[in-house]
């Protein structure tokens, strides 16, 4: 098995300093990469601001003989996304791999939530994954290299009480690393989505104490570092990550049903074979789903 190394690489990970970001940061640098510590400092909903955080993870890499910088700026502003990747190009002449970490909550029912609560989320999950993503990848289209580890959630991808606003922004983050992918594959950009199971100051509350034991932030590091590495060949997919378990999640489709002067009685007749997934594909593209619609035409001629 041949190692992979960041030697000479330039790895930026936001909220890194603490938990999920932190334990990235952490063995991008074990693994030879010059490190990018951004964080904030602020609260678990997105409140206050210290360098604290971001300072203390920086001195743990350098003092280890590792190679890091911190940056305080905020993912949810374009300015801020800027200088997170000025960072990089400023300390050390390059960005080879980003990780959107940062995130926040602010949780609430649906009827409860508030629209600061829903633009807060969207702010800092989505909107931070481009503000972040874009200066980054004009770099990585003129050195003709890149990696993008954007991280959803379970709470996108297929729901959780009272997440609505954090739901539907990492299910936005996974429709921008699709496009993302398909923008970057002729640059040697890949651009792939975890969405993470972990116990961390976020999560603390979700999980029972058993659970969490289980749930360690160390156990989601190695897919995020193999994603973000140059052995990494695969783009354009979703994966799980938890407590030692790792798996593609897939966005499926099959070949349904085909009725061109259809109603909805019609739908209703024939729901059991439109819901049918028995011999689904994986589209990666638009392109890819066109061959469906003949396929139907044909058996419903």
């Amino acid at each position: 098995m041949s190692g992979i190394s960041f030697e000479n690489k330039t790895v930026v990970v936001t909220g890194a300093g603490n938990g999920l970001g932190k334990a990235y940061a952490l063995e991008f640098a074990n693994r030879g990469a010059n490190v990018v510590v951004n964080d904030i400092g602020g609260s678990v909903t997105g409140d206050g601001s210290e360098n604290a955080p971001a300072d203390v993870v920086v001195e743990e890499i350098n003092s280890s003989g590792g190679s890091a910088v911190a940056n305080y700026d905020s993912v949810a502003t374009k300015q801020g996304g800027e200088s997170i990747i000025e960072s990089a190009l400023s300390n050390f002449g390059s960005v080879d791999a980003v990780v959107n970490n940062a995130g926040i909550l602010r949780d609430k029912s649906f009827a409860k939530m508030e629209e600061d609560d829903l633009n807060a989320i969207i702010d800092v999950h989505l909107k931070g994954t481009f503000f972040v993503c874009q200066p980054a990848f004009i770099q990585m289209k003129e050195q003709g290299y890149g990696r993008f580890v954007n991280v959803s959630s379970p709470s996108g991808l297929f729901g959780n009480f009272g997440q609505l606003n954090y739901g539907a922004a990492k299910m936005g983050i996974v429709g921008l690393t699709n496009v993302l992918a398909i923008e970057g594959a002729k640059y040697n950009i890949k651009a792939n989505v975890i969405a993470p199971n972990a116990a961390t100051r976020m999560t603390e509350t979700l999980f029972g104490e058993d659970m969490s034991k289980l749930l360690t932030v160390d156990n989601i590091t190695p897919l995020v570092v193999y994603l973000a590495s140059e052995q990494c060949e695969i783009t354009h997919e979703i994966f799980s990550a938890g407590g030692g378990r790792f798996a593609r999640i897939g966005i499926s489709t099959d070949v349904g049903y085909f009725n061109a002067t259809a109603k909805a009685e019609d739908i209703f007749a024939n729901i059991d074979q439109i819901r049918d997934l028995s011999n689904s594909i994986y589209p990666t593209s638009l392109a890819d789903e066109l061959p469906l619609f003949n396929e139907a035409m044909n058996k419903g001629n």
